[in-house]
């Protein structure tokens, strides 16, 4: 079964335009677990623009007495955010290589170029026993070179997925990233995915076999708005549940 990991930057995001510690982090964390999510996922950036430094301490605290959920933090490799992740060690740590400036997470790595950078980061957090990831487009080319980075997953970037979604692509959209998520798993390399997956793509995306979490949070969010958090949780699940 594929795991959910709920991703909660907005949540964050909602709370920092106020100034006020309303909608608070750790309680909206505690109303996901409570309905059954296998994760909590969070992308702290430099500027602190949604989720803080504290935020991971504090989420880091309540998901330490929760074994059964797992705490993945991603993000770009800077130096505070590796000593951060080294700090409150969690599940999971997926690297990202978005840059400041960057609105959202748009592009994976290009290991060609980063990936002798990328195989000291993963050799120091594993090292530390924190599950290392990274973000990669759907390219056979880039998936051959993961296992030189020692990392144990990749998290495949699903945004061109989603934007195909509904148009006479998506079909070959889909088996593209079947046949990467396919290569890596016979190279021994474990896979997630995660970026505008929703409740309608979501279904056939989880048709590949063996995908073994999503972080899900922007869509999640507005479709908990739109229809209630336990209704679109329980959807959520659902759809894991029956996964390939």
């Amino acid at each position: 079964m594929t795991k959910l990991s709920v991703n909660l930057n907005k949540i964050a995001l909602l709370r920092n335009s106020r100034g006020r510690d309303f909608p608070n982090v750790v309680d909206f964390a505690e109303k996901f677990i409570s309905r059954g999510v296998h994760g909590i996922t969070v992308h702290p950036r430099q500027d602190e623009r949604h989720i803080t430094r504290q935020d991971v301490r504090d989420l880091s605290r309540l998901l330490s007495c929760d074994g059964e959920v797992e705490f993945n933090i991603e993000g770009y490799p800077s130096e505070d955010f590796l000593q951060l992740v080294e700090e409150v060690k969690p599940k999971q740590c997926t690297l990202v290589p978005d840059s400041p400036e960057q609105l959202t997470s748009d592009h994976g790595w290009d290991l060609s170029q980063d990936g002798e950078y990328l195989a000291t980061i993963c050799e120091r957090l594993n090292g530390q026993g924190i599950r290392t990831a990274i973000f990669l487009d759907p390219s056979l080319e880039q998936v051959e070179r993961v296992k030189a980075t020692h990392a144990h997953r990749i998290e495949l970037y699903t945004e061109t997925l989603a934007a195909a979604y509904g148009t006479p692509e998506f079909d070959s959209v889909l088996a593209k990233f079947k046949a990467v998520a396919t290569r890596a798993q016979e190279l021994g390399i474990e896979v997630n995915a995660g970026h505008d997956l929703d409740l309608q793509n979501l279904p056939h995306f989880l048709t590949i076999p063996d995908i073994k979490e999503v972080s899900i949070g922007h869509v999640l969010m507005i479709e908990c708005i739109e229809q209630g958090l336990d209704s679109v949780v329980e959807q959520y699940l659902d759809i894991c549940r029956q996964s390939a």
